[in-house]
């Protein structure tokens, strides 16, 4: 059972990671590699310490493995995955069940920021390649960069954005108060990217304020 003045800030499942999706997510992951076409769930939590127990709910008695176990100042976040849909269900189901919770009980997502930039300077590039942790961004192409809140729905946001345009992962950053992610592409490909990504955030239920 949840604790007095717990909070489900994101709960959210990603039906099939997307090459450079799962790619990105090898290089900043500490736990279990995940790659292209595993299932995946996200949860997002205040206070972020709770977020050990619920892990321990998450993967046992599933073959769901850990691949994130975050706590920073105000939230805690973790993130299981598998080959297999059900075992990914299945332990977002255990934690609920644990939690007394529903799905409808998580943060409904909004855009808190939305931008595309198209002919990139070469300077602006360099600057944002040195933090990066994606694919180059290249002077000249177009640049869509996003913030949504609770941050762990900014991977929703990313993966479909994959799916529905040919893209460029550049950056994704999904803890603390924001997730941020940076994509790029032709301009075609970033307006395709973003319409996807806007219309999966904003398909997602659950409470607001």
């Amino acid at each position: 059972m949840a604790q007095a003045g717990f909070q489900l800030r994101a709960f959210v499942f990603l039906d099939s990671m997307q090459p450079q999706y799962a790619s990105f997510v090898g290089t900043i992951t500490q736990g279990d590699l995940p790659v292209e076409g595993m299932a995946s769930l996200y949860v997002e939590m205040a206070p972020g310490n709770e977020v050990f127990r619920v892990v321990d709910v998450a993967v046992k008695g599933t073959r769901a493995k850990p691949g994130a176990q975050v706590v920073e100042r105000e939230f805690g976040m973790f993130e299981v995955h598998s080959f297999s849909q059900a075992d990914v269900i299945q332990a977002g189901d255990a934690v609920l069940e644990r939690l007394e919770m529903a799905v409808a009980d998580r943060v409904k997502p909004e855009i808190a920021s939305l931008q595309v930039i198209t002919n990139v300077d070469p300077y602006q590039a360099q600057l944002l390649n040195r933090f990066r942790r994606g694919s180059m961004l290249v002077p000249g192409e177009t640049l869509l960069v996003a913030e949504v809140a609770p941050a762990a729905y900014i991977n929703l946001a990313a993966n479909e954005a994959e799916k529905g345009a040919n893209i460029k992962i550049v950056h994704i950053s999904g803890v603390g108060r924001f997730g941020r992610m940076w994509l790029a592409g032709s301009e075609a490909e970033i307006l395709a990217a973003r319409d996807a990504a806007v219309s999966a955030i904003e398909s997602v239920t659950g409470r607001t304020g």
